[in-house]
């Protein structure tokens, strides 16, 4: 199957509103999300030293926010390894089907906001690495 032309995982930066009385950040699908958002979830209580992930996709793409504390994302999307760290709502990792990802370093109080563009499909999942390096290898 071979790479995805054009599909580079990239950090957003999201402007912030409000006043004085305090802070307003707004994500919209097709605006500050490049794609519709079809299911939202978020993890949080993630215990210290403990990675989650461990996976790509087929399709479906996501944005990955900490809305509290912070945590790191590492990505490897063959041609590229890298490490992300989230540690304010205003930073917003745009999470491409192509890279595989892993979650770690959470802070106690992190919640991490996740909006993807397809609902749960368990087929849309890569959890062996191997097979990942088959796809898009």
């Amino acid at each position: 199957m071979g790479r995805i032309a054009g599909q580079t995982s990239k950090l957003l930066h999201i402007n912030v509103l409000g006043d004085e009385r305090g802070a307003l950040t707004v994500l919209e699908g097709n605006a500050t999300i490049p794609f519709d958002i079809r299911r939202v979830f978020y993890i949080y209580g993630t215990a210290q030293g403990v990675r989650r992930g461990f996976h790509a996709h087929y399709k479906t793409r996501q944005a990955l926010v900490c809305v509290s504390g912070s945590c790191k994302v590492y990505l490897n999307n063959v041609t590229r390894t890298t490490d992300v760290l989230l540690d304010s709502p205003t930073k917003v990792l745009l999470l491409e089907p192509n890279d595989w990802h892993e979650m770690y370093d959470f802070s106690e109080d992190c919640v991490l906001l996740v909006l993807a563009s397809r609902l749960y499909d368990a087929e849309d999942y890569i959890r062996d690495y191997d097979k990942f390096i088959e796809v898009y290898g």
